[in-house]
């Protein structure tokens, strides 16, 4: 089994490429070990004391260096992990019952939506689905709606995206310029 690698525009973050599906729909953040704990292969790699960060996409998972590693002595075990883990065809996921987990949805808003503003909020969720979302998987990451009130608009940024020294630029000449051309209501896009 062959793993691609590359680089993010996030230097704590790589992108694994395992040439096989890893989430049939959506994607996973994270952001913790306690997070982790839901998968198996999430728990392995923050159990190195060297990861900060871990997103599964569709075909690929993101995984960040904690402060102060560099990626020499990361990539390897990283890789390691990986691919013991889809040569073994490990679960992504921990068995359990329904009673047993809790999953948050990604795409919870950080407030109830105005329903006067569904419309606005639809095409702003086209936007996301069609021309961002695929273009930051690209780069290892996810943007996530979170919420619109008052022409400001909240975006979640996930995997690469996180924390990524670009990501500001990003999402305001980016993705708050993309929006507000078909979107003229958006006034300003937002992080949280």
């Amino acid at each position: 089994m062959l793993i691609e690698i590359e680089r993010t525009p996030n230097p704590a973050t790589r992108k694994f490429l395992p040439g096989q599906t890893v989430m049939e729909a959506g994607g996973r953040d994270f952001a913790t070990p306690e997070a982790a704990a839901a998968s198996p292969l999430a728990e392995a790699l923050f159990a190195t004391g060297m990861v900060d960060g871990v997103y599964f996409g569709r075909d690929f998972i993101s995984v960040s260096a904690a402060p102060t590693i560099e990626w020499d002595q990361l990539e390897p075990e990283v890789l390691t992990l990986l691919l013991d883990h889809f040569s073994l065809g490990a679960p992504l996921f921990k068995p359990g019952t329904a009673g047993e987990i809790h999953v948050a949805s990604d795409a919870t808003p950080i407030f109830e939506d105005d329903p006067a503003d569904a419309d606005i909020i639809d095409q702003i969720k086209d936007l996301i689905e069609t021309r961002v979302q695929p273009a930051v998987a690209n780069d290892g990451g996810n943007i996530v709606y979170k919420g619109y009130k008052n022409g400001r608009l909240f975006l979640e940024m996930q995997g690469a995206c996180a924390g990524c020294p670009s990501s500001t630029v990003t999402l305001k000449r980016g993705i708050e310029s993309l929006i507000k051309h078909y979107v003229p209501e958006v006034e300003t896009v937002e992080a949280v």
